[in-house]
């Protein structure tokens, strides 16, 4: 019906046009947790061309979501069980078969943008987040298992991980720092990615490695909202992306920086993760709406970037110097938080859920290398899960 797809076509319009205007004002917008359900090249092939998908992030915890409900891995896991592989190794093979293919659909976004956009993500095991040395180990090894040039390597902005990070830069391996809450987390991190750099610049080497930095947002809320007055709710992750992305700016307006840039380096980019919002109360585009700022990324689940795309509207630009960030953390701290233990809980607190979810993963990989019968069905799964895959 003519009508009918003049109809549609202006709705699909319309939603371009709200995350197009993301773009517009300088910040990139990425799939956050993305992972194979049957359909998931389609998915993002929509999403890039009807709503300015720009990169991907991948996680433990999706990868342990999608084995469970999924039988999308169910051959590969056979049959790499049937190689002997241990269950890190499958699990990483598998994880990088697929994270290849969305790779490979952002080629065309990473040339046009000069590896500034065209991203996708995979950590290395959360177990590692206490040992330097092995998360050194771990990055140079799915690095150049990946052999992808749009790939970043995940690790954990912990006390431990921030020397990985460094060398893993040095060694010119593309870098997420993950998993972190507090702008001295943020300078932590930022100063081992320009460490990295500088030691690469002082030995004439290229000085083209990306970076970027992922601060969780909604975790503040989500942590403290019960133990606030209804008109401090919602409002502390907004705050601390405030002050961190007042850091930001610093660092990039550095003389640090300046001398790195004129050498050919790539700034590392600040990104906005854990941006969903189902808090009793708040909206589902908070944090999409509220984190418009130049230079940086925002990454979303999928639900509240149709959400944003549908009804979202792109709030006012953030200001450099954090705007009113600061005198609103300090009505939370006249509240009683103590938002620097906070931030450290919130980190370990991070590190320990997505242990869990390897371990779970892991688990989940040894029962599948063994089918059992199941009515009609052949099924696989940890055996503390009966009802374990629908």
């Amino acid at each position: 019906r003519p009508d009918a797809a003049r109809h549609q076509q202006a709705d699909d319009d319309a939603r371009e046009q709200a995350t197009r205007r993301m773009h517009d004002i300088g910040q990139s917008l990425w799939l956050d947790n993305f992972a194979r359900d049957g359909k998931g090249s389609e998915m993002l092939a929509r999403h890039i061309e009807k709503l300015s998908v720009t990169g991907i992030t991948s996680s433990t915890a999706m990868f342990d979501e999608a084995f469970a409900n999924s039988v999308a891995y169910d051959a590969g896991v056979r049959q790499r069980g049937r190689n002997g592989e241990s269950d890190d190794t499958l699990f990483t093979g598998l994880a990088l078969e697929e994270l290849r293919r969305a790779a490979h659909q952002l080629l065309p976004v990473f040339a046009a943008t000069d590896g500034l956009d065209g991203w996708v993500s995979m950590e290395v095991s959360p177990l590692l987040a206490d040992d330097s040395t092995g998360t050194l180990d771990a990055a140079l090894r799915i690095f150049r298992q990946a052999g992808c040039p749009n790939l970043f390597i995940m690790i954990p902005g912990t006390p431990a991980g921030i020397p990985a990070i460094e060398e893993s830069v040095f060694e010119g391996i593309p870098v997420h720092v993950s998993m972190l809450f507090s702008r001295e987390q943020y300078l932590a991190a930022a100063g081992a990615y320009y460490r990295g750099i500088a030691r690469r610049l002082r030995l004439g080497r290229h000085l083209d490695v990306a970076s970027v930095a992922s601060v969780v947002v909604n975790r503040w809320d989500s942590a403290v909202n019960h133990h606030l007055p209804p008109g401090l709710r919602h409002r502390l992750g907004i705050a601390m992306s405030g002050r961190i992305y007042c850091a930001y700016r610093n660092v990039l307006a550095s003389h640090r920086w300046s001398r790195l840039a004129d050498g050919g380096a790539r700034p590392q980019r600040l990104l906005w993760s854990g941006t969903g919002s189902d808090a009793a109360g708040a909206p589902d585009t908070l944090y999409l709406e509220a984190l418009a700022a130049p230079q940086t990324i925002v990454a979303t689940p999928e639900n509240t970037l149709l959400a944003f795309a549908y009804h979202g509207q792109p709030g006012d630009v953030m200001e450099t110097d954090g705007g009113h960030a600061e005198a609103m953390l300090t009505q939370f701290s006249l509240a009683g938080l103590d938002l620097d233990t906070l931030a450290t809980h919130l980190q370990r607190d991070s590190i320990q859920s997505s242990a869990m979810s390897w371990r779970r993963l892991m688990a989940r990989l040894s029962a599948m290398r063994t089918p059992v019968s199941c009515g009609r069905d052949r099924r696989w799964a940890p055996a503390d899960s009966p009802t374990n895959r629908r």
